[in-house]
């Protein structure tokens, strides 16, 4: 890594690139980080045709200050240079995969492109000497997924999920994350990048979302999940947080299994699926208000924890 010169180091370390900026989680990072006061190269996957709106749409999350501090980007995750200049005199990269416009849904051609991105976007990385930290947003399902769950302990960070049970039971997003959080930290590994990464349940926001539907892709397998003591979602607000607490603290390492809420009763299960199904459409099917069964929680987010406790105290509040 190559010496900043004395003035531009301490800039330089307060310049971060997020990586799709045009996504739930990266708009909400982007924000979050500019009232940190980080200048952030906003990285947006979004096609070019479509690039003035999001624009708009995120210059609108800023304050006439924050967007001084603001650099937009049109970043391809399969066009390796474009994304060479988003990480330009950048300390660190945020970054988070969703689904290309012209291919929402996930299947077995989803994780490629979800593999290819993963691998461009660390080799740019490896190549831009200014970068000292990644940190690498992937999900839980890259965690929970294999044979013989019911006789294993409680799950962590040093979980993987199986490749050929997520191929065999078609769980298309278990099998993205999974292969793409694998490559990266194989080319992290062997180009010596400081990696961190983020293994979130299901991304939940205060009001519903296109995303926030029966359709999301993370719920494939969810009567399991439940039934497993494994079903875990996350608040936005909570996964930015984590995200920006792993990336300041010089301690963190590896990876970190990131959720606030277990779906592990008939209440819970019941109070999702009043979220996830619009108000038009037919009712839920109806479970029994009398089954009182809570499955025991099978999932541990320990490390993360004891990493946030001394960041929520530093919070305004």
């Amino acid at each position: 890594m190559a010496p900043a010169a004395a003035g531009a180091g301490a800039g330089m370390k307060r310049r971060v690139c997020v990586m799709d900026a045009s996504g739930r989680v990266g708009s909400n990072l982007v924000q979050q980080l500019l009232l940190r006061g980080y200048t952030v190269h906003a990285a947006l996957h979004t096609p070019p045709s479509r690039f003035h709106g999001e624009l708009q749409c995120l210059e609108g999350l800023s304050s006439c200050d924050d967007k001084k501090r603001l650099r937009v980007f049109h970043s391809d995750p399969l066009d390796y240079h474009s994304i060479l200049d988003a990480l330009r005199g950048c300390s660190g990269l945020f970054y988070c995969f969703e689904p290309l416009p012209d291919h929402p849904t996930y299947d077995e051609l989803m994780a490629e492109v979800e593999v290819r991105a993963a691998h461009n976007v660390l080799e740019a990385c490896a190549q831009t000497d200014t970068i000292e930290k990644v940190v690498f947003t992937s999900s839980a399902t890259a965690v929970i997924w294999r044979d013989g769950r019911n006789t294993m302990p409680d799950f962590d960070e040093r979980n993987w999920s199986d490749i050929n049970f997520c191929k065999k039971y078609k769980l298309w997003h278990g099998l993205s994350k999974t292969l793409a959080e694998k490559t990266a930290w194989a080319l992290a590994m062997d180009r010596g990048l400081n990696m961190v990464s983020v293994n979130g349940g299901m991304l939940m926001s205060p009001s519903p979302d296109k995303l926030m539907t029966i359709d999301n892709p993370y719920l494939k397998g969810a009567a399991e999940m439940y039934e497993d003591g494994v079903f875990v979602t996350v608040d936005i607000r909570f996964l930015v947080d984590a995200h920006i607490c792993i990336f300041e603290d010089v301690s963190s390492y590896g990876r970190y299994l990131c959720f606030n809420q277990v779906v592990n009763s008939n209440n819970a299960a019941l109070k999702l699926a009043r979220m996830l199904f619009p108000p038009a459409a037919s009712s839920p099917p109806p479970q029994s208000l009398e089954d009182k069964r809570v499955y025991q929680q099978r999932v541990s987010n320990k490390k993360l924890n004891k990493l946030m406790v001394d960041f929520h105290s530093g919070l305004p509040s």
